[in-house]
């Protein structure tokens, strides 16, 4: 049965996006069907991370009733298939947030996994995202400001009945000053579903308009994040080395 899985974040900048993307294209992987649908509507960038930040039909027009789901879908070279949104803020104020979840049932049939890239913080457009969900995921980094706010994303997921999976903590260094992961893990009271290293090879990702997981698949974070899908399509994989220690510990 297709699942309809919301990609949330209390705090902008926490690597939210880079997570529903990699997090797609791992699970493509596997073999999976998948659709990573940009609901950052203010500020979308599933389309800017990977080379499409202005397509003929997108998300907004969708909403507005001017086209179908199935016209928004984009699949990148890479084979990951995406719906980006709109930069221009012009038909903002006339977007149906509530349409979300109508559009996340019609894309149920048309692949296996839809990941919404919510926007962050916890204003109409997040809350639309979190409605429209099966379940969620939370993203922070492990600093107390970012996880603080990832509590309140929580509480309100819990408020509004939604499944929870766990916590992906990204940008991790291993630095003293970094809140410890059982801290983390006892603060927010959720699994930690994946830890995504500090990795360079993001940043070369974004150069290159694609998911680090295509193009540094050996790279540590691709790595961390083939992990995270195995664990959320319930399949049974071993990452080597460093990040089955850094997950046991």
């Amino acid at each position: 049965m297709a699942k309809l899985i919301t990609i949330v974040s209390g705090k902008g900048g926490v690597g939210k996006t880079t997570t529903a993307i990699n997090l797609g294209a791992a699970l493509n992987s596997f073999g999976k069907e998948v659709i990573v649908v940009d609901t950052n509507l203010t500020t979308p960038n599933v389309g800017l991370h990977l080379g499409a930040p202005i397509v003929p039909v997108n998300l907004n027009h969708v909403l507005l009733g001017k086209a179908k789901v199935s016209d928004a879908i984009y699949e990148h070279e890479s084979g990951t298939k995406i719906i980006p949104s709109s930069l221009s803020i012009k038909e903002l104020k006339r977007l149906d947030h509530s349409k979300l979840k109508d559009v996340g049932k019609s894309l149920k049939r048309l692949a296996d996994f839809i990941i919404y890239d919510s926007a962050a913080g916890l204003g109409e457009e997040a809350i639309s995202s979190i409605e429209a969900a099966d379940s969620l995921i939370i993203v922070t980094n492990p600093e107390i400001p970012a996880v603080t706010d990832a509590l309140k994303t929580a509480k309100l997921a819990e408020e509004m009945g939604k499944e929870i999976l766990g916590v992906v903590i990204t940008r991790v260094r291993g630095a003293r000053t970094e809140m410890p992961l059982d801290n983390v893990r006892e603060m927010l009271d959720l699994p930690i579903l994946g830890v995504i290293p500090e990795d360079n090879n993001m940043q070369r990702a974004l150069a290159e308009k694609d998911a680090v997981f295509h193009t540094h698949p050996r790279s540590k974070a691709a790595r961390a994040y083939k992990q995270l899908a195995a664990k959320v399509a319930g399949i049974n994989y071993k990452a080597p080395g460093f990040f089955s220690r850094m997950f046991s510990r």
